[in-house]
């Protein structure tokens, strides 16, 4: 496919609510999945921490 603007790119040839709504979903979804493995992790380490004492 062969886009001659950015409008066009941007409109994915009539497919961009899907196209774009889609990258936007996986990247939520990634966001989230990072912020849960950090809160994770916090919780394993107090409780290594309070395991220790």
């Amino acid at each position: 496919m062969q886009w001659h603007s950015v409008k066009d790119f941007l409109a994915m040839g009539g497919y961009a609510f899907y196209v774009w709504g889609s990258f936007g979903i996986t990247f939520c979804c990634m966001a989230i999945e990072l912020l849960m493995l950090q809160s994770r992790r916090q919780r394993i380490m107090q409780a290594v921490k309070q395991e220790a004492i």
